[in-house]
């Protein structure tokens, strides 16, 4: 199921073939209207919503081309980031193979929907596009193993880890160069995970003005969404509509030789398998 949030409220939405489902609309009062209700609902949300995608009321139909989405999880409660966690990404960075998961974190401030204008502040100048797998966490999850930490997984989406790389690597400390507004556009769904399957067998791209930049699959993760969720859990307690964003392949301007960094009017498009394609432009 391919749920997402309907611009300019953020209400509840299910991607059909037959067009979205503006479940507001659909008037059931035992069915969730908004994202984070879905979230704290569980598997009986998540029922309550299938059920109503297979026989929507006509009057709740939207043709897609006229929804304009929001962010898929617009108030997650934690954003958690795993860096360097592409083996081919690691190497174009300079980097020794991490031994554990490199995490760091982000903030609400951060979150953007797709076709957002991001602005590139005159605070920086290396500014760079990270095509990003994110996992969303769906229920409590504390001290859980590899075997059970994708049962803790309540679905996926595309995200676009946007960062600053003058000042991310300013100090030893990598918060400031990733936490500017608008630095995690996320969508355009939110796929359930009995939908998309093996996480670890997706293709993900990005382009920057057209150009293919990245194009690699989630395989070359050097720890899978299983280890990093298992990983987390041991030391915070994760909580439904957490996002954990799971690292970029190579491809990344980081890497490069030159380095022409992003600037404004440049358009970054990011697409996951399964998960959908979003775009963005500088601003």
């Amino acid at each position: 199921m391919k749920l997402l949030t309907i611009q300019p409220d953020l209400r509840l939405g299910i991607q059909t073939e037959a067009g979205v489902v503006d479940v507001a609309a659909a008037g059931l009062a035992e069915v969730p209207t908004t994202m984070d209700a879905v979230l704290a609902g569980g598997e009986v949300a998540l029922d309550a919503l299938r059920e109503l995608a297979a026989n929507p009321p006509e009057a709740a139909l939207l043709p897609t081309d006229s929804v304009q989405p929001g962010p898929c999880v617009p108030y997650p409660g934690k954003i958690i980031c795993v860096g360097l966690n592409y083996a081919r990404h690691a190497a174009e960075s300079g980097a020794a193979t991490p031994t554990s998961p490199v995490l760091f974190s982000k903030f609400n401030n951060t979150i953007a929907a797709p076709g957002d204008p991001v602005p590139l502040p005159d605070a920086a100048v290396e500014y760079d596009y990270e095509v990003e797998l994110v996992a969303v966490i769906g229920k409590q999850t504390r001290d859980v193993s590899v075997e059970d930490a994708l049962d803790h997984v309540v679905g996926y989406a595309t995200g676009n880890d946007l960062s600053a790389r003058d000042l991310q690597m300013r100090t030893s400390q990598w918060l400031l160069g990733k936490t500017l507004d608008k630095f995690m556009p996320i969508g355009p769904w939110l796929v359930t995970a009995d939908e998309v399957g093996d996480p670890q067998a997706l293709n993900l791209k990005c382009w920057l003005n057209g150009e293919l930049r990245q194009n690699s699959n989630t395989a070359d993760m050097i720890f899978s969404v299983a280890e990093v969720v298992s990983y987390a859990s041991q030391y915070m307690t994760l909580e439904a509509g957490d996002i954990i964003t799971t690292g970029t392949p190579e491809g990344v301007i980081l890497g490069m030789n030159p380095k022409v960094w992003m600037k404004p009017g440049d358009e970054v498009t990011v697409e996951i398998e399964k998960l959908g394609k979003m775009s963005n432009t500088m601003v």
